[in-house]
């Protein structure tokens, strides 16, 4: 969440700020009124109790001067002071809550370096990348072999198979069969591979509790794309990112540990409750998915070359792989609600004639810590502070997937998949036909 003190302190740069990512000003000025309520209620409790204590000595010296009436007059009066002690207790627990609440439906600070915008129309589209680049190759063309979407022919080649899927789960649950379940496989062991010389690998729950849930934002204002199980007050993850947070949840790290580092790969369930009837065909938009995070705690002095480096290893992956791909500068209108600053990475699909988004690395500030209380003490000494978190995707496999195969066919209907998945497909890098 926004630092209260700054809001306090410097309510209409807040504000102004708060614009751009389309927050109206009259929000955050009924958030400082129930600010203003709450302290009040808090001095007003603060006094009563005071007084209650004050009282009470008053009662043991009257009794000890045997002046019984005058004991038991303060007494009376302390018990009604007491009672209206309780009462303004309450009222500012309850108007504590609001703030809260209040606190955790408004969206990150933007980073000065954001471009300013009202939606998606309005990123700042940056580097493209293809096969052959480096090399001063022009932009390649597709051949009508390529121009194939994966879903049919994941279905002639029998790698994927969502008819099925559909029969098992409802729709937009996929199956993958034979050499395409394997290269789904291999594709998380590459990534995982690949992060292993800076990123501790984790493999955290698949559920989280309502209170994980809340570290990263994704609750309480995106409660509606999540999937909760109500008996057990259980969450399924959207993304590794949710568990990774809450690792050091409620604790004080040394800034000589810094910057931690973790990378898993889990799957990810999203109800995608605002796409009906839009981009569900075949690997477009699905309610799971599997996908390697990289995640890290660090000072705010290191979040940039850790932001730049999440981002550098992802596209490493996507050079690796010989896809096609671009890099989007997202604006303060359509940048995640919990993100300072945030880079997507599309890959162009052949097949479906789009660029389809595979990665978002994210910068969060210190928003996130502070919901998950996430603090670090400075070799210098002094009061802990809030670390700040990073996150991306590196990367998330069901469009790699249909891109992979869409890009590898061949004239003859076989496809043929990178060099650099070798490794992990046992050598076969073509898949064939059925016969």
């Amino acid at each position: 969440m926004i630092d209260l003190h700054l809001l306090r302190a410097e309510p209409e740069s807040v504000m102004a700020r708060l614009a751009t990512r389309g927050v109206a000003r009259e929000d955050i000025e009924a958030l400082l009124a129930l600010d203003v309520t709450h302290r009040e209620l808090l001095q007003r409790q603060e006094q009563l109790r005071a007084e209650v204590k004050s009282l009470s000595k008053q009662v043991g010296e009257a009794r000890k001067r045997q002046e019984t009436a005058l004991a038991d007059e303060l007494m009376t009066k302390s018990r009604d002071l007491g009672d209206a002690e309780r009462v303004a207790a309450q009222e500012a627990e309850e108007v504590g809550q609001q703030v809260r609440h209040a606190l955790l439906m408004i969206p990150n600070l933007p980073s000065s370096d954001a471009p300013i915008g009202a939606s998606e129309d309005d990123n700042v589209i940056g580097e493209h990348w293809w096969p052959g680049k480096d090399a001063g190759q022009p932009v390649p063309e597709f051949s009508e072999a390529q121009r194939k979407p994966h879903w049919e022919i994941g279905e002639e080649l029998g790698i994927l198979d969502l008819e099925r899927g559909s029969r098992i789960a409802g729709s937009m649950f996929p199956l993958f069969r034979g050499a395409g379940s394997r290269l789904l496989r291999a594709l998380g062991a590459y990534a995982l591979d690949a992060h292993s010389d800076a990123f501790e690998e984790v493999r955290p729950p698949t559920f989280a509790l309502t209170e994980t849930l809340l570290s990263t934002g994704h609750l309480p204002k995106f409660s509606d794309e999540a999937y909760l199980m109500e008996r057990d007050d259980l969450w399924a993850i959207p993304t590794a990112e949710v568990p990774l947070t809450s690792m050091h949840r409620g604790e004080i790290l040394s800034e000589d540990e810094l910057p931690v580092r973790f990378t898993a790969q889990t799957a990810c369930f999203r109800r995608e409750a605002g796409a009906a009837g839009r981009d569900t065909r075949g690997l477009l938009r699905v309610h799971e998915f599997d996908k390697v995070e990289l995640f890290a705690y660090c000072t705010p002095e290191q979040a940039e070359s850790v932001h730049q480096d999440v981002l550098a290893r992802a596209e490493q992956l996507l050079r690796d792989l010989g896809l096609y791909y671009r890099v989007l500068d997202l604006c303060t209108g359509d940048i995640g609600a919990s993100s300072a600053r945030t880079f997507d990475l599309e890959v162009y699909s052949p097949g479906v004639d789009r660029w389809l988004e595979v990665s978002s690395v994210s910068w969060f500030s210190d928003y996130q810590a502070r919901r998950a209380n996430v603090r670090y003490r400075s070799a210098d000494g002094g009061s802990p502070r809030f670390v700040h978190t990073v996150n991306g995707s590196a990367l998330a496999w069901a469009r790699i997937w249909a891109v992979l195969v869409e890009q590898g066919r061949q004239d003859d209907g076989r496809v043929e998949l990178p060099e650099v998945l070798a490794p992990y497909l046992g050598g076969r890098l073509t898949i064939e036909p059925k016969a």
